[in-house]
């Protein structure tokens, strides 16, 4: 009785919920990064973990994780190592923390899926029937969020042969409770500058949510390139969403929305450059006051300087004259001509 009660009881979840949003948190992000650079860093090898939250509705919401021995061959992507039994130990160590917190999926560090990563999935599946799949980006490029998340589902492509198993894209965010944000802040202090001020900031988060629509337009142009060229089939589900997106865009060919938009930034200009002006003015104003209190200090730091070159002087005539008179009073006194001789 005492050897199963010890064992640690591997969790099946009874219902089957296909996820649809994959919250991640910061902590879980921060235990990665420190696992890749524990164990692969500057090396082309890559880590996996186990990663445990909630499911509500389909979100997946990952609030914990732990890494996971993995081993794999470089040149056959289907042979790897993956210890179970650390896997159930560790997983029933965080029950008796938080019991929770279940497993919900996987990640690793990519940085891109890759062909074993199939097999791994299935083997996760023995805990959890849909297990999201989230590549997390330990050596970010560019400023957009280092996760991608996925999930396995069978595709058929409608050819006759047999449905085969392929990761489908879901939504992926970063998410995080007030004392996780409390945390972040302090850890940031350290990596921001904090002598830029609030309007640099905010141009530099526009320059980066700029550079990221344009990484995604560039995916967007080489999918449908590979579509057109016959490289890849033709999912109508993506060319509905694409469809909806061009029908969000505005008509700028209209003459009323070219003129509203111009008006608009004309105005956003005028207030930009009345503030730079009004900026300008303060500091040169500032910039005189400066200069006139310098001034002043100068003036009374020489009118010092002038009153204790007086006091010196004064001083040392006192002193003179108080030496020439106590020299005239110690002289002995002239001896007086005698009458009779």
């Amino acid at each position: 009785m005492a050897d199963d009660e010890d064992k640690p009881v591997v969790p099946v979840a009874l219902k089957t919920v296909e996820p649809k949003n994959v919250v991640v948190h910061p902590i879980v992000l921060l235990s990665a990064v420190d696992h890749y650079n524990r164990v692969a860093r500057d090396t082309k090898r890559r880590v996996v973990g186990i990663l445990l939250g909630e499911i509500y509705k389909g979100t997946y919401d990952v609030t914990a994780s732990f890494a996971v021995p993995f081993e794999e061959d470089e040149k056959d992507p289907s042979i790897f190592f993956l210890d179970h039994n650390f896997l159930e130990n560790m997983h029933g160590m965080f029950k008796k923390v938080n019991a929770r917190e279940k497993i919900i999926g996987w990640y690793s560090t990519g940085p891109r899926i890759r062909p074993g990563d199939i097999e791994i999935d299935k083997l996760i599946r023995r805990y959890t029937p849909t297990p999201a799949y989230v590549i997390i980006d330990v050596k970010p490029v560019s400023m957009k969020i280092p996760t991608t998340a996925y999930f396995a589902a069978e595709e058929s492509k409608g050819d006759g042969n047999p449905p085969q198993w392929t990761f489908k894209h879901i939504s992926s965010e970063i998410g995080a409770m007030e004392s996780e944000e409390v945390g972040v802040e302090h850890l940031l202090r350290d990596v921001k500058d904090t002598t830029i001020s609030t309007l640099a900031n905010q141009v530099s988060g526009k320059l980066a949510a700029i550079r990221g629509l344009q990484e995604r337009l560039g995916e967007i142009d080489a999918y449908l390139k590979q579509v057109l060229e016959g490289k890849l089939p033709v999912n109508h589900q993506i060319m509905y969403m694409l469809q909806d997106v061009f029908n969000l865009l505005p008509n700028i060919a209209v003459e009323d929305l070219v003129r509203a938009m111009s008006m608009k930034t004309n105005d956003m200009s005028l207030a930009i450059y009345l503030a730079s002006i009004i900026r300008s003015v303060g500091a040169l104003h500032n910039l005189i006051n400066n200069k006139l209190v310098n001034k002043e200090r100068e003036r009374s730091a020489e009118s010092k300087e002038k009153e204790r070159e007086k006091e010196k002087e004064g001083k040392a005539k006192a002193s003179k004259d108080k030496e020439t008179a106590d020299g005239k009073a110690a002289a002995p006194p002239a001896e007086k001509p005698n009458a009779d001789k």
